[in-house]
């Protein structure tokens, strides 16, 4: 028969009769360790951990997920902190993780346009700014570095008021003088086509389509659904033209003199297209369309089903 004599009473440790180091603080730390009772110096380093788990969650971590209306970007949390006392810097080094909103995926959520945010953040990485040609959305970055409480970016953005009291067209207003004594480069801003020689060129507008022909050939349906308006020419052209319409996504890199056939709108209607190629000087001179039918099944008394491709040709000479 065992001696249970000697055995501890019930309530004490048996932690203290065990070999320092037996037990490791992950044996005893934690939501599924088993510690009636724990020993001071575990005591301590459960405590700690504990700090700085506490400690780990209060803490940004140096790549920065954002979501800024629906548009994912993704910097550097030093970038976010480079304008002290702006909205971002304020946000970013005053509050915790925990204080800022977050959508579905923990990206850290600002209800701010989310296409004009990449200009805000292009400013953050080394504080210039530069615009494309012909941008129009001037008054609604100024809004928006407002907003972000960016004041050396507002300034540039802010239209000079010239001797006939009319509206520059510069973003920076800076003496040419007094920026080679500091240095720094002159800034200047996007161009207005009725100062300068508009550019010659040809652009070409294709689209793909479908239709439907029932049996009665009067019938037709779902007429010239237009799924993409491509862009191609030359990529300084076609954005001079469409400006901020166009989208760059399949192409984004392309330099202003080299052509591209990769470009296509934001909207969908032919005509909002034509429209605008006629305010800026050009007409018509070639178009050409190529068909192919198909049947939807096999009987061949089911409607038709026509696709097309269509290239308009726009010159500006």
């Amino acid at each position: 028969m065992e001696d249970y004599s000697h055995t501890p009473a019930h309530g004490m440790s048996l932690l203290g009769n065990l070999p320092r180091g037996f037990l490791g603080v992950n044996d005893v730390c934690g939501p599924f360790s088993r510690r009636p009772v724990i020993a001071p110096e575990v005591s301590r380093s459960c405590a700690e951990m504990d700090k700085s788990r506490a400690d780990a969650s209060q803490r940004f971590s140096e790549i920065i997920e954002l979501n800024v209306g629906g548009q994912v970007y993704v910097t550097r949390h030093s970038t976010l902190l480079s304008v002290p006392n702006s909205l971002l810097w304020t946000m970013f080094s005053q509050k915790t993780p925990t204080e800022l909103t977050t959508d579905s995926k923990g990206r850290f959520f600002l209800d701010r346009d989310g296409f004009l945010f990449r200009y805000i953040l292009d400013y953050l990485r080394d504080q210039t700014l530069v615009l494309p040609d012909y941008f129009k959305e001037k008054a609604s970055l100024l809004k928006e570095a407002e907003y972000f409480q960016l004041q050396e970016l507002a300034r540039r953005l802010r239209p000079a008021v010239s001797k006939e009291n009319s509206i520059s067209e510069e973003v920076c207003q800076i003496d040419p003088e007094e920026a080679a004594h500091a240095g720094t480069s002159v800034c200047t801003g996007p161009r207005s086509p009725s100062l300068e020689a508009k550019k010659t060129g040809y652009i070409t507008i294709g689209y793909r389509g479908s239709y439907t022909i029932g049996r009665d050939i009067q019938q037709d349906a779902k007429f010239r659904r237009v799924a993409r308006i491509t862009v191609c020419g030359k990529t300084s052209l076609a954005k001079e033209v469409f400006g901020e319409t166009l989208n760059e996504s399949r192409d984004p890199d392309r330099l202003p003199e080299r052509y591209t056939s990769r470009y296509y709108l934001k909207y969908n209607f032919l005509e909002q297209a034509f429209d605008r190629l006629a305010e800026m000087g050009f007409h018509m001179v070639a178009c050409s369309s190529t068909g192919t039918c198909a049947y939807a099944s096999n009987d061949p008394n089911e409607d038709k089903i026509w696709t097309s491709y269509t290239e308009y040709v726009f010159s500006r000479e």
